[in-house]
């Protein structure tokens, strides 16, 4: 009769664990939901796009040598 008391503790020790889980997600959720308010989106012009204007793009100067090279044939 003795071994009735453990598995309350062990549900303890798994509801305590839930809670801190939940509590440190509620917190990573607030830290997130603070830093997309202090980042602006689209702040700026992204370095990998700069200079590139819709439509077709002009030739490397490399390649223009072969379409060039091309015309002449």
């Amino acid at each position: 009769m003795g071994n009735k008391s453990r598995p309350s503790v062990n549900k303890r020790r798994k509801e305590a664990a839930r809670r801190e889980k939940k509590q440190a997600k509620l917190e990573r959720m607030a830290t997130r939901a603070r830093d997309k308010q202090v980042k602006p989106a689209g702040e700026g012009e992204d370095p990998d796009i700069a200079g590139i204007v819709p439509g077709p793009q002009p030739l490397p100067e490399e390649m223009r040598d072969l379409a060039a090279e091309d015309e002449e044939r």
